[in-house]
């Protein structure tokens, strides 16, 4: 434009200065300013375009925000500057057009310490990451599709399972094995971030690893390797293949039945995921597996438990109490699979519960239809009746039949809500002591409030008694004997020595 102005004036010998402007459509205070200027001075300016700005006194400060706090917004970084030196003579949109460009110049702190990584080992490494996608219409109707997606780390070969419900350890644990026997073998490690499923607690770097899932784990033969807590870029891989998966297979497509979705999905997995040219390795996935890491990879075999879950058992965890919940119900189980894990079948009117190990089943239910229903079989549980009746015939045969049965029952009128622990209680006293301490039991079982710390109590003074060579017979003098007595030598107890009666008398 500048050299369109000269040439055009032609140092006077041209078109005046309004004509030259109609021509260029500029005003004429902006021809006169560059027909005034020497052509050292609009090189000069076209050489060094940057232009002081009025934040540049405060680079320094700003400067100094960015390399301690990177993720500093325009709008606090203008808070700080207002409180440090006042109203600022700039508009809100230049400070952040400002503060936009100082973070692509200047260095900065990192949330994190990044480092290439080297290629990975073939056979060595698989990355493992649920989704899901809200909104796929199967069949005209929008639901939510749950997946997981596989990436071999080397080859960048993918897997994708699928299911439409939430879920769970039985289901995650089934989509491995559709994994490993769609790779044709298996990794020496899985990589997760801390999903229930895989992970329940992480301390110091201290896994407590889902006992279910370990156990499928350890019988294949696979390491299980979990991210830091909220820290899903140690396994970008598969990361980046869940974004790629909910955007260019699910988006964008309706389904007629889950069976349609099932077979795009695998359409697109042999079609376009995994023989694309990966924007990392520079190769196809499924050429570059079948070159070089298909043969690295482990044999495997499905597990005996996979087979189980398949073999129309459900898996359900047995709380503390012994209880499973069924639809909305719960049901008792042998008390020895408190905390475990058991097999659940179903048909119209009756559950059956298994153990998973052998397969046999270890209770039968009437199903309830309603909810919020407990089904107990009492065998399952401690019979306290019979535990009880045990005790008091253990009791009876330290003491004979008479004085056993007395004895059980001043423990059950003393305390008739405890009177378990009682019994339990006086039969360890009774088993303790010598034969010649309970000489004087019959008589104790006289008195009231006969409990088993009484009894401990009583035993262990006749046991004292007898050490010192004392009467065991601790019982009370009666009363017409009590008062029989000459208590004559006790009467000035408590008197101080050489207390005097004092007498007043009248004046």
């Amino acid at each position: 434009m500048i050299h369109k102005i000269k040439a055009l004036y032609d140092d006077g010998d041209g078109l005046s200065i309004r004509a030259i402007g109609q021509e260029l459509d500029l005003s004429r205070n902006t021809v006169r300013k560059y027909l005034r200027q020497d052509e050292a001075a609009i090189e000069a300016a076209q050489t060094f375009r940057a232009r002081s700005k009025k934040l540049d006194t405060h680079r320094d400060y700003i400067a100094y925000l960015l390399h301690r706090y990177p993720r500093l917004s325009s709008v606090k970084i203008a808070r700080k500057l207002r409180d440090k030196v006042g109203e600022l003579d700039a508009s809100q949109r230049s400070l952040r057009r400002y503060v936009q460009h100082m973070k692509r110049t200047v260095a900065s702190g990192q949330p994190r310490y990044y480092e290439p990584v080297l290629d990975m080992v073939p056979g060595v490494q698989c990355q493992v990451d649920p989704g899901e996608l809200r909104d796929v219409v199967i069949g005209g109707t929008p639901r939510t599709v749950y997946f997981v997606v596989f990436v071999l780390s080397y080859s960048r070969l993918a897997y994708v399972g699928l299911r439409f419900k939430p879920l769970d350890t039985a289901a995650f644990i089934q989509l491995h094995d559709e994994a490993f026997r769609y790779f044709g073998g298996m990794p020496e490690e899985c990589v997760y971030d801390q999903t229930k499923m895989v992970v329940i607690n992480e301390q110091f770097r201290e896994l407590t690893v889902n006992q279910r899932f370990h156990e499928y784990a350890a019988t294949a033969g696979f390491r299980v390797q979990a991210c830091r807590g909220y820290d899903p870029e140690s396994k970008g891989k598969v990361e980046a293949g869940v974004k790629y998966v909910k955007q260019d297979a699910f988006y964008g497509d309706t389904f007629a039945d889950e069976a349609e979705l099932r077979g795009h999905v695998q359409q697109w997995l042999d079609d376009v995921a995994n023989v694309r040219i990966h924007g990392t390795t520079g190769r196809q996935p499924r050429a570059h597996f079948e070159a070089e890491e298909r043969h690295q990879l482990r044999g495997y075999l499905t597990p005996a438990c996979i087979a189980r879950d398949t073999d129309g058992l459900a898996t359900r965890q047995v709380d503390k109490t012994g209880l499973i919940a069924w639809q909305a119900n719960k049901y008792s189980v042998p008390m020895a699979y408190q905390q475990g894990r058991v097999g659940v079948r179903a048909d119209d009117t009756t559950l059956q519960i298994a153990d998973l190990e052998s397969g046999e089943v270890i209770a039968t239910h009437s199903l309830c239809f309603d909810k919020g229903g407990v089904q107990r079989n009492r065998d399952h549980y401690r019979d306290h009746e019979q535990h009880e009746a045990d005790l008091e015939q253990a009791i009876a045969a330290q003491l004979g039949a008479s004085l056993g049965r007395a004895l059980c029952q001043r423990l059950r009128a003393s305390m008739p809500r405890h009177y378990k622990d009682q019994l339990g209680a006086a039969k360890r006293i009774i088993e303790a002591q010598d034969n010649r301490d309970l000489a004087q039991l019959e008589t104790w079982l006289e008195r009231e409030g006969v409990t088993a710390g009484l009894l401990k109590q009583r035993l262990e003074a006749a046991r004292q008694a007898r050490a010192r060579g004392r009467a065991t017979d601790d019982t009370v003098p009666p009363a017409a004997e009590a008062a029989s007595l000459d208590l004559t030598p006790y009467a000035r107890l408590g008197r101080p020595a050489g207390q005097q009666e004092v007498t007043h008398g009248t004046t």
